[in-house]
């Protein structure tokens, strides 16, 4: 259809231009002949256009301009006919051109898909396309890789697989040989051999295809509102003109009233206008499917948000370290960490990843064996080290009194245990847990800034966990231990107080997903299904991004409807000076274009967002401040284990003590320092307002406060051991700076990132 409206635009301006040089040398005929040839294709364009609306029940405003181009070819305006069908295929033309420019994100995305995969051939391996997968096709599955189809585990090797998109949680599985594996899962363990089950028809591939074609070809709601103006425009326009031809006796006039009447603000404009927002979203990361998706991100006024892999990062990262007293934080990560970086497991990957974040030197380890999905043993130093699932190692391991107790109380706060043994004594305990999105908290700020009136959290979470969550972020309603048809349920409870966004990223989510006035699924590392439900797609793993397209899609629809206002307002005011015989058909043919390049170039703002500020701090210093936070990690995990070990009142050597006072002097004060001192000032002279970091200061002073009441108490001379009172005064201190640094160090990183201008407010 498109090259049809380029053909027309061509033949019209042609024929067009041809009159006008055969009218210019005397050829007066010919040259209306060539005026009247001109007419034909777009007269044919727009009586197919109405057709088409016709079919969909809707009248039609393309019959005003059917009028105008037959009553101006029965009254002899042939130029005037002319010039009407060069504005109408050239409005239609024009509308393809922006629609193509709006939408060349949307077809990006499809070319980023991965199209190949690695097929066994006997021994060799041949590269085909996805779409030539055929069940029983043996596939080579390589790390990092999403599977494109459903499919069993083949070979001898277990299959590490992540599938939060699929269940909601954020654990990783392993898989045996033999047992089934779903498309849309992602390969974070060693390659492996999948036996495909299905073709790629019903794969996560496929459905990528038909959200982007369904983006592609979605018709913008203002498109089907400006038929419904059709129900007025079309009578009190074709009234207008029968009253002017009855009080003149002249056709003209009524003709120079359908001229510029031809209602391409309506027809044009506002889908120009959504389009064009649709593109912008989606150079921001957030994929709308079509103009009905925007409008109803636009009107949002609540939000309902899953848990895993939404608000949370849906990855487990190592939070705390339980040791039984034998062994240090550092000694006990440096053992699992040492063997752990012989796997490929995610949970593995966590843990050497935070020694590594700690300069915690690592150790090759000997004789590794790795027990599919329960854990891993091997020599580390002469000693035999099991790192593991707390049922398999107390499978090999005793038992002790601190086991129980932690492990529930792990449970209970939502965290992962991993046991570590040492020569079958079972020493300590790593807790991981899934955690929340650092960009959450600031992006549901966002949210409500942006008038967003209620925002709920649904998951299939305990209930103690979800309200955790729930409450440290502030939300209005907390929803736990939900099936998929119970969101079904919240969501129409809460569609009944206003337009309902649900945002949500696994395969139990598409229900809700489908029936929400507005669907977002997380895209990025989503499901298919999801994606296929929902109304739109977060291709980028940041909420920032949906506030990004909540501002464009409200920015695109004000411009959608402030366009349709300008061009009907010229339109009627046109009206009424060619029904009172100020305006030709000509002159009203031209004036009618004027209008129309106006309308369409302010809807074309759509496409650019309001220009954003630079950041205050560069991303790469950003960057460094953080890990600067994470340098600093250890001495945190210090203080809270010494005042854990004071508070249950095991034995303290006064050498502990002076060593966390060595590492307060020496890399926590000199940092409080320098951030109070050098950081924040030169930050505050490029912030607004008076002293904006007064806040951070009193902390720092604090910090500085609670750190010199303990080097006070540990370096008074003449102190070999603890007192009573100077046991309680240490805990209480290493409690309160625990809590404050964790406090601080958060705080402090959410502002660097809001500095850096990586998101929008």
């Amino acid at each position: 259809m498109s090259k049809t409206k380029y053909l027309t635009l061509l033949w019209t301006s042609i024929a067009t231009l041809a009159g006008l040089v055969l009218y210019s040398v005397g050829n007066v005929e010919m040259g209306r002949i060539s005026w009247d040839i001109a007419v034909v294709p777009a007269l044919i364009l727009s009586l197919w256009d109405m057709t088409k609306s016709l079919r969909r029940g809707d009248l039609g405003v393309d019959l005003i301009a059917i009028l105008a181009m037959t009553g101006a070819l029965i009254l002899g305006e042939a130029l005037a006919a002319a010039v009407i069908a060069l504005m109408y295929a050239g409005g239609q033309t024009l509308e393809q051109y922006a629609a193509n420019r709006a939408k060349r994100e949307l077809t990006s995305l499809l070319n980023r898909t991965p199209t190949t995969v690695e097929r066994y051939v006997g021994e060799a391996l041949e590269n085909i396309s996805i779409t030539e997968i055929k069940p029983k096709d043996k596939l080579l599955i390589k790390t990092g890789a999403v599977l494109p189809v459903d499919g069993y585990v083949s070979g001898d090797s277990e299959a590490t697989l992540d599938e939060s998109s699929l269940t909601g949680e954020s654990l990783p599985v392993t898989l045996s040989p033999g047992q089934a594996a779903s498309s849309g899962t992602l390969n974070i363990g060693s390659p492996f051999v999948l036996e495909a089950v299905h073709n790629v028809s019903n794969s996560t591939y496929a459905s990528v295809i038909r959200l982007v074609q369904e983006a592609q070809t979605g018709k913008a709601p203002f498109t089907r509102m400006a038929d419904r103006y059709a129900i007025w425009f079309i009578p009190l326009t074709l009234g207008i003109a029968g009253l002017a031809w009855m009080i003149s006796g002249d056709p003209v006039r009524a003709l120079a009233v359908l001229v510029v009447a031809t209602p391409c603000p309506l027809i044009l404009a506002a889908p120009i206008a959504i389009v064009s927002g649709i593109s912008s979203a989606a150079r921001k990361g957030l994929l709308i499917k079509n103009g009905a998706a925007l409008e109803a991100l636009a009107n949002s006024q609540r939000i309902i948000m899953d848990k895993t892999g939404t608000l949370t990062t849906g990855n487990p990262r190592l939070v705390d370290i339980e040791t039984d007293g034998s062994l240090s934080h550092e000694e006990l990560l440096q053992l699992a960490a040492s063997l752990e970086q012989a796997s490929f497991h995610v949970i593995s990957s966590s843990i050497v990843e935070s020694a590594k974040q700690r300069q915690i030197p690592l150790i090759i380890p000997q004789n590794i064996e790795e027990t599919a999905g329960k854990g891993i043993q091997g020599q580390v130093n002469q000693h035999l080290i099991m790192v593991g699932q707390p049922s398999w190692i107390l499978e090999h391991n005793p038992s002790s009194d601190w086991i129980d107790p932690l492990l529930k109380k792990s449970h209970n706060e939502g965290r992962m245990s991993v046991l570590l043994s040492v020569d079958h004594q079972v020493r300590g305990a790593l807790l991981l847990q899934d955690e929340i999105r650092s960009d959450t908290p600031r992006a549901l700020r966002n949210l409500r800034s942006a008038g967003i009136q209620h925002l709920s959290m649904a998951s299939g979470d305990h209930t103690q966990i979800a309200s955790s969550i729930g409450y440290s972020l502030g939300l209005d309603k907390v929803y736990a231990e939900l099936k998929p048809e119970d969101k079904l349920d919240i969501v129409r409870s809460e569609h009944q107080q206003g337009i309902t966004m649900m945002l949500g990223d696994g395969i139990n989510d598409a229900p809700a997903l489908a029936i929400a006035d507005i669907g977002i699924a997380m895209g990025a590392g989503g499901a298919g299904a999801s994606s296929e439900a929902a109304d739109a797609v977060l291709m980028v793993e940041r909420l920032d991004a949906l506030v990004e397209g909540l501002y464009i899609a409200r920015r695109s629809q004000s411009i959608a409807k402030q366009s349709v206002i300008i061009g009907m307002l010229l339109s009627a005011i046109a009206m009424v000076f060619a029904a009172l015989g100020h305006i030709t058909p000509l002159e009203g043919a031209i004036l009618q274009e004027v209008i129309d390049v106006l309308v369409i170039v302010n809807a074309l703002r759509a496409l650019y967002s309001p220009t954003k500020h630079p950041g205050i701090i560069d991303v790469k210093q950003q960057h460094q401040l953080k890990k600067e936070h994470i340098e600093l990690q250890p001495i945190l995990e210090n203080i809270r284990t010494l005042a854990d070990q004071l508070a249950h009142e095991q034995d303290i050597e006064l050498s502990q003590l002076k060593a966390l006072a060595q590492l307060l002097k020496q890399k926590l004060i000199p940092h409080e320092q320098d951030d109070e001192r050098l950081l924040h000032p030169q930050l505050a002279t490029k912030m607004q307002g008076y002293d904006p970091m007064a806040m951070l200061s009193r902390t720092h002073r604090e910090i500085l406060n609670l750190s010199n009441q303990y080097l006070d108490i540990v370096e008074q001379s003449g102190v070999s051991k603890l007192d009573t009172q100077q046991r309680y005064a240490i805990i209480r201190i290493l409690y309160s700076l625990s809590s404050i640094l964790a406090l601080h160090f958060d705080q402090e990183n959410e502002l660097y990132s809001l500095l850096s201008g990586t998101t929008r407010r």
